[in-house]
């Protein structure tokens, strides 16, 4: 769930995401809805529940600000369910503040989160709560090039923090960004030289990355993450699937499964009829590259030339659905699309995203149920 506010007027067209504006009431009823959702995805037989981390969007696009503090509150509700961030914005965070606090809803829900991290999207909450004025760019905008090297390098460096926090009784930690603990501190009469993170995760756990760009694609498998891609065309999507398992055989040796360490993200919407889906589709799509168009975040669409989609394309649903990034139809018609992916990529781990920006939480509710009770008894084992 991205965790939106309700929008009757969202589609193409006006109004423009930077003129939206809504009060605290409906951020605060969105999170209540969502966590009800979270509930019923537990009811509805789904392994996993997923929020996005973003900040001071008064727009409305994304009202949950911490998925870890979110979480806390879900698995109180909850049993089995599984609860990730996608994601937890690294650069955004203090990475010991990051470790302490998925290990303690970690280790309070009984080993039920899932460590979802990425590099971010809008300038505006990256340069405001990194530590080091960190922005963010893109892979294929030069001009933002040396924004994204920052960033990227803080990242992998916050990462190897939280590595050596969670593995380590005792750990000290000297890099470019971040010196732990730092040099001289004072510490009951003497000097502290090291730390011990207070908790550690008692259960084992994963972590799942973005991969939107083809450094992120080498350094994943390195790192020992799990790889998610959203919003891909097919042929792009294969190959990075199988690019991934290559560089995860050769730098962390044996051979993955065709869908192991690897999930795919889908839009769908489920109907009674063809017609139906594409009508109640079309305007939360519409609404959903009106937001995130100009972020870059089309860049994985194929453009008519067979190359990657221009920078800050805005497609339309009927490019998207030739795309095979959204599913949308009948039961039959979104089943058979998961069945291309299955065959295709031995897909193990797939995320479905049945909330588009601005959509009524009773039709996302709705989709939930479609989703498990008309469509997956249908894919294929």
């Amino acid at each position: 769930m991205f965790g939106g506010v309700e929008m009757p007027d969202r589609g193409a067209g006006p109004p423009s995401p930077v003129d939206r504006r809504y009060p605290q009431e409906d951020f605060w009823s969105t999170q209540e809805r969502l966590l009800d959702l979270g509930v019923r995805a537990e009811e509805l037989g789904f392994d996993s529940y997923w929020v996005a981390e973003h900040h001071f969007q008064h727009e409305g696009y994304e009202v949950v600000p911490n998925g870890i503090l979110f979480g806390a509150f879900l698995a109180a509700r909850t049993t089995s369910l599984r609860i990730g961030t996608l994601f937890n914005i690294v650069p955004q965070w203090h990475p010991l503040r990051l470790a302490e606090d998925f290990a303690t809803l970690h280790n309070l829900s009984g080993g039920r989160a899932i460590f979802g991290v990425g590099r971010g999207t809008v300038p505006r909450e990256v340069e405001t709560l990194s530590g080091f004025g960190t922005s963010v760019g893109s892979f294929d905008n030069p001009d933002q090039a040396s924004a994204d090297a920052r960033n990227r390098e803080v990242f992998e460096e916050a990462m190897e923090v939280i590595r050596v926090a969670w593995s380590e009784e005792h750990f000290s930690f000297r890099g470019n960004y971040y010196e732990l603990p730092p040099l001289g501190t004072a510490d009951r009469g003497g000097v502290a030289e090291r730390l011990t993170l207070i908790p550690r995760p008692r259960y084992p756990y994963e972590i799942w990355q973005a991969v939107t760009s083809p450094p992120t694609l080498d350094y994943v498998p390195r790192a020992g993450h799990g790889a998610v891609f959203w919003n891909l065309h097919h042929t792009f999507l294969a190959r990075s699937w199988q690019k991934y398992a290559e560089l995860w055989a050769k730098h962390q040796g044996g051979t993955l499964e065709p869908g192991a360490n690897r999930m795919l993200v889908l839009n769908i919407r489920v109907e009674d009829s063809h017609e139906l889906a594409w009508s109640r589709a079309r305007p939360g799509h519409d609404e959903f590259w009106k937001f995130l168009g100009p972020y870059g975040w089309s860049r994985g669409y194929m453009g008519p030339d067979g190359k990657a989609a221009p920078p800050g394309l805005v497609p339309s649903l009927e490019e998207s659905v030739e795309q095979r990034a959204w599913i949308i139809g009948t039961a039959d018609e979104v089943a058979a699309g998961l069945d291309f992916y299955r065959q295709e990529l031995g897909l193990q781990n797939l995320l479905v995203f049945p909330n588009f920006p601005g959509d009524p939480y009773s039709e996302t509710e709705d989709q939930m149920a479609r989703i498990a009770e008309q469509v997956l008894p249908l894919v294929q084992p």
